[in-house]
């Protein structure tokens, strides 16, 4: 069945979605606030502060022993990057009810448990307990700075923010080092009560009860909640073009391997465009699956790359190449990079590339509606969009997408920015 929204309050929705075959049921809560610099990693923190205590489970033990009552509910803290809005809550996961012995019901005390973490916090002197602020900060910064160790991630990462330094975008979902250091129960407890009374709140509901209860129970779990009519709607900035030549940026570390990154604008093609399916099976052809040319060339014909990938940012605009290689064969990779694009814009492309292509995005597409979280994690990026489109709708368009139009979408993309970790001389 397709999912349903439903609106609770202003800036406060429901996505509803019915379904029997899970034993449990999916439950998750997000404020969608516009990603900031200046607060990103407060934002960050609030959701790890919260999940330390409430009113009534003062400490992480009483919270699990609630959990353990639910028959083992779990809730996780989340943050997310979904274009240039930075979401943060949590996600609960409990016994469905169809399963509960003797019929006992689990959705309200589960929805309450949840309420409960987001709007009745434990609190010291009227503010966040120092105890909870001081862990979690450290763990967060911690958690920045140990995104270096994975290099490939990390190129990915400097690549966005070199190509989008002045961009909502090039802002990391943790934030920085810098302003999470500089958050203090006070100030954190200030940002709270910003988030509580301007975020968007999106709820997401996976299972086997009636829309009204759901609805019934949400509405009662979050009763405390500011009513706001001018919660702030999620946006995202779209830059069109590339300048007129590419940005390079080369860095050095104590690194094996080399990380080749490769920023291209898809001038303003974005998940609201009629264009997107194209765009999306030109990124897939490109570098998206295991048949793309960047795998089947750069990497296995070709033996340039360790890895050679890309990813398309729907709502940005945005292909994303990352590479691993050698560092003498910067040259030569970043050339096969842009000879294999070229290709796609040519139309240069085999039935067997294109229809297993097809058939591999749909066959992802599909997967998702057996797995809960990836659920909510899809339609989390739908409603931050703005979009309705469900799994099923964008399998449809992907059918009906040509050959000439894969072309037409590879031939909109402008190479923007090139990022290159090398290894330190000497």
């Amino acid at each position: 069945m397709e999912a349903t929204r439903i609106r609770l309050a202003e800036g406060v929705h429901l996505t509803y979605l019915p379904a029997r075959k899970f034993k449990t049921s999916l439950l998750s809560a997000q404020f969608v606030t516009p990603l900031r610099r200046e607060t990103a990693g407060a934002n960050a923190l609030l959701a790890a502060v919260l999940r330390r205590g409430t009113v009534s489970c003062p400490d992480m033990g009483a919270l699990s022993a609630k959990m353990d009552n639910l028959y083992d509910a779990s809730i996780d803290y989340t943050v997310r990057k979904k274009g240039e809005n930075q979401c943060v809550g949590f996600v609960a996961s409990f016994l469905d009810d169809a399963f509960a012995p003797g019929g006992e019901p689990i959705l309200e005390p589960a929805a309450g448990l949840l309420g409960e973490l987001l709007l009745r916090p434990r609190l010291q002197d009227g503010i966040f307990a120092e105890e909870y602020v001081s862990g979690e900060r450290a763990n967060l910064v911690d958690r920045i700075r140990g995104q270096i160790n994975d290099k490939r991630s990390y190129a990915t990462l400097r690549l966005g923010q070199l190509m989008c330094g002045e961009e909502a975008f090039g802002v990391d979902k943790l934030g920085d080092v810098e302003h999470a250091a500089a958050v203090t129960p006070g100030s954190l407890w200030e940002r709270y009560q910003q988030l509580l009374s301007t975020a968007q709140i999106e709820l997401y509901y996976c299972g086997s009860a009636e829309e009204e209860r759901v609805a019934r129970a949400l509405k009662e779990a979050l009763s405390a909640l500011p009513v706001n009519e001018g919660r702030i709607c999620p946006d995202c900035e779209v830059r069109l073009h590339a300048g007129p030549e590419p940005s390079m940026v080369e860095e050095s570390m104590d690194v094996t391997q080399g990380k080749l990154a490769m920023g291209f604008r898809t001038g303003g093609v974005t998940c609201w465009e009629e264009e997107y399916p194209a765009m999306a099976m030109c990124n897939a052809v490109f570098g998206g699956t295991t048949l793309s040319k960047l795998f089947m060339n750069v990497r296995e014909k070709l033996s340039l790359c360790y890895y050679a990938s890309s990813t398309l940012e729907k709502m940005k605009g945005l292909i994303l190449v990352s590479s691993g290689i050698e560092f003498d064969k910067f040259q030569q990779a970043r050339d096969e990079i842009l000879h294999q694009l070229e290709e796609i814009r040519q139309g240069n492309m085999e039935d067997w590339e294109l229809e297993g292509t097809r058939r591999t995005m749909i066959g992802a597409h599909l997967a998702t509606l057996d797995v809960q979280d990836r659920q909510e994690d899809f339609w989390l990026g739908q409603t931050a969009a703005g979009l309705e489109t469900g799994i099923e709708e964008l399998v449809a368009q992907l059918e009906q997408v040509t050959r000439e139009q894969v072309a037409q979408a590879a031939q909109k993309l402008e190479l923007d920015t090139i990022y290159f970790l090398k290894g330190t001389e000497g």
